[in-house]
């Protein structure tokens, strides 16, 4: 019999395909934006911003490229200066999860409209979520301003997109679908919609590892990024992302590789309360356990699987159990403070997830 729920179907227009980005200018006159600034982070994708900005002509209001990871409130404050010197009404972000995260930060305080332009496989484009970084502790918060009001998936925008990275961020989508699967606030949908966007990484990854230039499965993988990261956008958080959130912002590790090695261990301590959900995530991944499955994919995929190789000093477990236990999010098992530094030292020294303790 299928449980009561309820279920809350995100606002933003998606636009997917290959070729898709000619359409940017249509979009920004249909919300009406005559001065549009671009967002990115520095280096070539500075380069191809401004390539963008001036590909809508008139109405653009020209680029920020300083967008960093984790957000940092600091680097939202300079950003902020420059909409209003440059009288900007509507926001483009062209690139991964750290320039999403910074328009959506510039929403929530101008309450301008977005567009996003993914190059990689994060999926946060589909959330009303935003994580920032203040004095070395991240925060999240969940706004209906944060909300992207369009996104532009162009599968041509995601080839240059190394393996490596494409890996680990497709890694992190699958983490949002995860958590999904056994979030409170789960659905007969987002259910679905989480088993068919792990189904499709799983099945794209390796071929991309394999051949970076493939159209086809960086399609699949774009498709999947889109189905993980609209699931959590219409659920809560748990134990992974907490300790994600812990983890960047207290050790500044890197967001998408700290997602890949947590993942499995998180999937393993909420199995014995979560089963059903597991039991549908070891089937997208063709496994019979998903913990497991979830630590093959990633070294399949050739991800780094320590916390130790990012930089986390071991030190660093007993400050993570403390910060997660000071404030933690809703989980299906509840937090035990011995469970949780098991699962750090596990994935601090790169073991293989296990479903005891």
């Amino acid at each position: 019999m299928t449980q009561p729920f309820v279920h809350q179907p995100l606002p933003t227009r998606v636009i997917f395909g290959t070729g898709t980005l000619t359409q940017l200018g249509a979009e920004l006159e249909r919300i009406g934006a005559r001065r549009a600034l671009v967002l990115s982070t520095p280096g070539r994708a500075e380069a191809q911003a401004r390539a963008i900005a001036a590909s809508i002509g008139e109405r653009s209001a020209g680029v920020f490229a300083g967008a960093v990871m984790h957000t940092p409130v600091e680097v939202t404050e300079s950003a902020l200066t420059v909409v209003r010197e440059r009288a900007a009404d509507a926001l483009v972000a062209f690139g991964g999860g750290s320039v999403t995260g910074l328009g959506k930060a510039l929403a929530l305080r101008t309450d301008l409209p977005q567009i996003v332009l993914p190059t990689t496989y994060a999926g946060s484009e589909m959330t009303p979520v935003l994580g920032e970084v203040a004095a070395g502790t991240k925060t999240t918060r969940k706004d209906p301003r944060i909300q992207p009001e369009i996104v532009i998936y162009d599968v041509e925008l995601t080839l240059s997109l190394p393996a490596g990275v494409s890996a680990t961020s497709g890694m992190n989508a699958i983490a949002h679908a995860v958590e999904a699967l056994y979030a409170r606030e789960r659905s007969p949908l987002t259910s679905l919609m989480a088993e068919q966007g792990i189904a499709s990484l799983a099945e794209t990854l390796p071929r991309i590892i394999d051949r970076p230039q493939d159209r086809e499965a960086r399609a699949g993988a774009l498709y999947g990024a889109w189905l993980c990261g609209s699931c959590l956008g219409m659920v809560g958080m748990a134990l992974h992302h907490k300790l994600c959130h812990v983890l960047g912002g207290t050790f500044n590790l890197p967001h998408a590789e700290t997602h890949t090695i947590v993942l499995p261990h998180a999937a393993a301590y909420n199995t014995p309360a979560a089963e059903p959900a597991m039991a549908r995530a070891a089937r997208a991944l063709g496994t019979a356990d998903a913990a497991g499955g979830l630590y093959d994919l990633a070294g399949r995929l050739g991800a780094r699987q320590a916390l130790r190789d990012l930089g986390m000093p071991e030190s660093g477990i007993e400050e993570t159990v403390r910060r997660t236990m000071a404030d933690p999010y809703w989980n299906p098992r509840p937090l035990e403070a011995e469970a949780l530094r098991e699962l750090l030292a596990k994935a601090w020294h790169g073991e293989r997830p296990s479903l005891a303790g």
